[in-house]
């Protein structure tokens, strides 16, 4: 063996040593999203978690939430495709709520009255749940795997015990569902990271102004929300509504996305929401700060909970600090209050407009 083949053997044997490093540094995330789209911030988040080179994605498993689950996963799928990560699973998970139902909740906005945004029941495109309307983007051409939501989250974190990440982007269904199944699924997750909550965002958003202390993701699925946060988790992060409403995508920040020229990029800025909070970055905060701690400048440890009285104040949420918390279990939260938004800005913009990383 001549010594220039020695040479490049070793300098092979490096290579790979770092890459095998890089790829265990990786850290493990499961995606638990409504995956509503084509665009806005849940595709994005999804977009933003794949495109990261620090992290893994075991899977995503969708929750009704923003659409129905059967239209979320088909938007799923085609962005799944249009990545060129078919290698990720998708994984169908709960299509209704734990107990709350359509009829239920319109007889609810009759009487507390009606509220800004209600998802899959929102009477400006409600469609019966199982329908999936013609999806902007295309069809996708790839299935779903034939395996549950539910069943998969446990499975992987008895898999990697203390190793995966639960990201939850929308109502906490799928969640709730794995707690009651294996109450060893939080124990068993290194942490739990969710967009949710609300307290007191310095908005003047008509969504926020009557009921400060009202969010999508806990309204919608309340009782879930509340088996979540009362389960065993090592540690719990919260980006609620106070912080994600100081956040904005701007066609400005669109712009320099789809100057990167790649299929992402292009698909970001043809589904750009705007109107209906489409411009808050609600859940890709979450994510990127997931990522990387630093964007948050302020956080605060509370406990929390959700109101589940029938009444108008159904799904709010509900905070306390050490001193005056309830008797009954409740968990501490990180809860986030003000970020570096141009540092977060610059995150999101660069993996939005570079090139898909190596798998």
């Amino acid at each position: 063996m001549t010594s220039q083949i020695r040479f490049r053997l070793a300098v092979l044997c490096v290579l790979l040593t770092s890459c095998i490093g890089r790829a265990q540094q990786r850290r493990k995330v499961i995606i638990n999203q409504d995956g509503s789209g084509p665009g806005g911030s849940n595709m994005q988040t999804l977009a933003l978690l794949i495109q990261s080179p620090q992290v893994e994605v075991l899977g995503i498993t969708v929750v009704s939430g923003n659409q129905w689950r059967d239209e979320e996963v088909a938007h799923t799928l085609r962005l799944r495709e249009i990545m060129v990560r078919t290698d990720i699973p998708v994984i169908p998970g709960a299509v209704f709520p734990l107990v709350r139902r359509h009829e239920e909740t319109q007889i609810w906005q009759q009487r507390f009255g009606k509220v800004a945004f209600a998802g899959a029941w929102d009477d400006r495109w409600w469609h019966e749940s199982f329908v999936v309307p013609p999806i902007p983007e295309g069809q996708p051409t790839t299935k779903p795997a034939n395996e549950d939501a539910v069943h998969f989250l446990i499975r992987k974190v008895h898999e990697f015990p203390q190793a995966v990440t639960i990201y939850e982007g929308g109502p906490m269904t799928n969640l709730a569902l794995a707690i009651s199944i294996d109450p060893q699924f939080p124990e068993l997750a290194e942490q739990l990271v969710f967009m949710g909550g609300s307290l007191a965002p310095p908005t003047d958003d008509p969504e926020f102004v009557s009921n400060p202390r009202h969010e999508f993701n806990f309204w919608f699925d309340p009782e879930a929300a509340q088996i979540v946060l009362r389960a065993p988790w090592k540690k719990i992060t919260c980006t609620p509504t106070d912080i994600s409403v100081k956040t904005r995508l701007t066609p400005a920040m669109i712009k320099q996305i789809d100057a990167g020229g790649t299929p992402l990029a292009h698909y970001i800025a043809r589904y750009y929401q705007t109107g209906q909070g489409g411009e808050y970055m609600w859940d890709e905060l979450a994510a990127a700060a997931w990522i990387d701690p630093t964007l948050i400048t302020r956080q605060e440890t509370r406990y929390m909970a959700v109101d589940l009285d029938r009444g108008a104040g159904y799904g709010n949420t509900l905070t306390w600090a050490e001193k005056d918390k309830p008797k009954i279990t409740v968990q501490p939260v990180e809860i986030q209050f003000d970020l570096d938004k141009e540092k977060f800005y610059r995150m999101f913009i660069g993996l939005m407009s570079a090139p898909a990383p190596a798998r």
